[in-house]
């Protein structure tokens, strides 16, 4: 199928910003409010009545613009065709334990995909008010206004930020060895809860490079549209081509990403060797 036009991205985009707004609405209303917080079967993997609620709002939203389009809602799955050439990837409330406690990191991702590759994305921080939009070949805004990676060349001068999949207590690959090397080679490594508040802080230029594992479409589909249309780069870890099903993402301002999938790789290697890395320190 043709790319979409100039006009249908603008379009879309304009609609994936209602249904963001839309659901955002509802993660106000109940903030500080929850009654029950249930998980989904894995410990940490939390749902709420305002995740479910949002998804309801950002749903009818995108189906009643775009009827011959499918989604992919983190909350409630498959929606329409799968044979659709376009499929909206939803998270309603992306960082829920954040939102939980009352942690002010969390928001409404909705990303647009077409053949496999994310064209479009609105991540909406409700808490905030600050509205992250992007599309292929229309640049990343904030608020609408324009927004641009950091020039942050070096890890020694980087900020990164990373997370920790629910099945980090079951699996030894589990990024706490990343965590560890990376926090020894920069002036720090944030854990923001958000996997897509984390690539729009990234296209914003607060923070210099994203890594994590254990991500869905729907964690990083908006985001990777933003990272990109700020100037940035991202990719798998040994900086492929991304493959969005396969969980795992290195999203930096373009500068820092060999510089950080060589850190990345340096510890796969060592701990294939049976030994850790830490800041270039090796460890038996």
């Amino acid at each position: 199928m043709d790319s979409p036009t100039d006009q249908q991205l603008a379009n879309w985009l304009d609609i994936a910003t209602e249904a963001a707004l839309a659901g955002g609405a509802i993660l106000q209303r109940y903030w500080g409010k929850l009654d029950t917080i249930a998980e989904k079967g894995r410990p940490g993997d939390l749902v709420t009545a305002a995740d479910r609620e949002s998804e309801t709002a950002v749903l009818e939203v995108l189906q009643r613009h775009c009827p011959d389009h499918s989604i992919l809602a983190e909350e409630s799955g498959r929606h329409g065709l799968a044979t659709a050439a376009y499929l909206w990837a939803v998270d309603p409330l992306d960082g829920t334990t954040n939102f939980a406690h009352q942690y002010p990191f969390f928001s409404v991702s909705i990303g647009l995909v077409h053949q496999g590759v994310p064209i479009l994305g609105v991540v909406y921080d409700p808490h905030h008010r600050d509205v992250f939009r992007a599309a292929a070949g229309r640049g990343a805004t904030c608020n609408w206004q324009p927004i641009r990676v950091s020039t942050t060349d070096s890890l020694a001068q980087s900020l990164l930020v990373t997370g920790f999949a629910y099945d980090r207590r079951e699996t030894a690959d589990n990024n706490y060895n990343e965590f560890c090397h990376l926090t020894h080679l920069t002036q720090g490594v944030r854990r923001g809860g958000s996997a897509s508040m984390d690539l729009a802080y990234v296209a914003w230029g607060r923070l210099d490079g994203y890594w994590e594992r254990g991500l869905s479409p729907w964690d990083i589909a908006a985001g990777i549209v933003l990272v990109r249309e700020a100037g940035g780069q991202v990719t798998a870890y040994d900086q492929q081509p991304l493959d969005l099903g396969s969980g795992r993402l290195l999203a930096t301002n373009g500068r820092l990403h060999g510089a950080l999938s060589a850190a990345l790789l340096e510890v796969k290697a060592g701990v294939a060797a049976g030994r850790q890395v830490f800041g270039g320190d090796r460890v038996s």
